[in-house]
């Protein structure tokens, strides 16, 4: 049975206003729901609930707005429907580009970071290892789960900003130690050097992961000494889109994981799947909705957003030579800033980059209407959302498959072993 504590029930109560006491009321609701005996402190949100789905998300947050609510912790913003940064244009009707602009507008009144970017931890929001917060965006969850430390459930639209005015969230989930502890064990040992070592594996390795695990929480052995931050970015993307899962482990690289036994907690695991390459190529063909063509029309990359080592990535791979056909290069205002000051934003669209800032091309309208149209991606969450929110058909590959392919304006596949 949920018990408030005196200051909580006098929240509520409208003892800070009518939008604090609607937040509170909020929270404690979903807690009742999810059978929490209480609500802790939070020390950060990270907003998810700022991107328009429709009328009903602005009236939410402008009532918000009117009742004087703020938000008593650090929120940063996820992305938005619009780009205010500039870049890419956006096919949003009239009306639903006005009531985008509005929520955008609430949120930020409410006192949340304009920093609209799915990958917060990139732009310097990186709780601290055992920190309770409430996010939003399912790869920011798993990224802040997994890969800093920190503990937060899947904070849908509308609950995430209710926690970051009221300053709580309910104590289930995720915020307890014993449900961090995993279940699952994933052994990639068998898997070649090659394909461990390559970033295009790590996305495939999420969809495996997201499909096995669901909503459990998983640790995988055999990636020491091959993972980096964007490898995980990608990892944990997949598996939150392909799956439920808000936290992995990796043995012997991730906070909570020093070795398989501290991720089992001592132990034994429920499942062990030791996967093959045959596991990987099937994984791998999944990601593919568009079938044997060697039809383009466009190569999006950045879900979640481009770091600005990605960026020095895709630039070194280009090599100075113009696309033939777009890449959509998704990314945030804090990696955009350091490529104008440096003059190589410019230059980059100039060769053909299209920088789509503070949005991404599957949450809007951007990509061009066009008949039997093919996505090429090298991100494993734009290949599961992407035929379904733009009507392209995917084809996915490794980073440096879809330049060559916005080079050469056709599916160009560079040679890779799997086995």
């Amino acid at each position: 049975m949920l018990e408030l504590t005196a200051e909580e029930r006098a929240i509520a109560a409208g003892c800070q206003g009518d939008g604090a006491a609607m937040a509170m009321r909020i929270v404690a609701e979903a807690a009742r729901l999810m059978g929490a005996s209480r609500l802790i402190p939070v020390a950060s949100a990270h907003i998810d609930g700022a991107l328009y789905h429709g009328d009903s998300g602005t009236h939410f947050a402008e009532k918000l707005v009117r009742g004087g609510a703020r938000v008593t912790v650090r929120a940063s913003l996820n992305v938005g429907s619009l780009a205010p940064a500039g870049c890419a244009a956006i096919r949003l009707p009239p009306h639903e580009r006005e009531m985008a602009r509005r929520m955008m507008r609430a949120y930020e009144a409410m006192g949340c970071e304009p920093s609209w970017t799915c990958a917060p931890y990139q732009a310097g929001h990186r709780p601290a290892r055992g920190t309770d917060v409430a996010w939003g965006e399912s790869n920011a969850v798993v990224f802040c789960n997994s890969v800093l430390g920190a503990r937060t459930n899947r904070y849908g639209d509308f609950l995430d900003i209710a926690c970051a005015i009221s300053g709580r969230a309910p104590d289930y989930g995720l915020h307890r130690t014993e449900n961090r502890l995993a279940t699952l064990l994933v052994d990639v040992g068998g898997l070649s050097r090659e394909l461990r070592e390559a970033d295009v594996f790590y996305p495939v390795l999420g969809t495996i992961l997201g499909r096995a695990a669901g909503d459990a929480v998983a640790v995988i052995d055999g990636l020491q000494g091959f993972t980096s931050e964007d490898r995980l970015k990608a990892l944990g993307a997949a598996a939150a889109s392909a799956g439920g899962v808000g936290l992995f482990h990796v043995a012997g690289v991730t906070p909570e994981a020093p070795d398989i036994d501290a991720a089992l907690g001592g132990a034994p695991p429920r499942e062990r799947i030791a996967l093959t390459p045959a596991d990987i190529a099937a994984a791998l063909a999944r990601l593919s909705t568009a079938g044997a063509t060697k039809r383009v029309d466009a190569v999006a990359i950045g879900s979640p957003h481009l770091s600005l080592a990605e960026i020095d990535e895709v630039e070194r791979l280009m090599a100075g030579r113009a696309l033939k056909i777009p890449l959509y290069a998704n990314t945030g205002r804090h990696v955009l800033a350091p490529l104008e000051a440096q003059g190589r934003r410019r230059a980059l669209e100039e060769a053909g980059v299209v920088f789509v800032v503070d949005t991404c091309v599957v949450v809007t309208p951007i990509l061009p209407e066009l008949a039997g149209a093919v996505l090429m991606t090298n991100s494993g969450k734009f290949a599961h959302y992407a035929p379904g929110n733009t009507g392209y058909a995917v084809t996915y590959g490794s980073l440096a498959e879809c330049v060559e392919s916005a080079v050469a304006g056709r599916l160009v596949r560079e040679p890779r072993s799997w086995s």
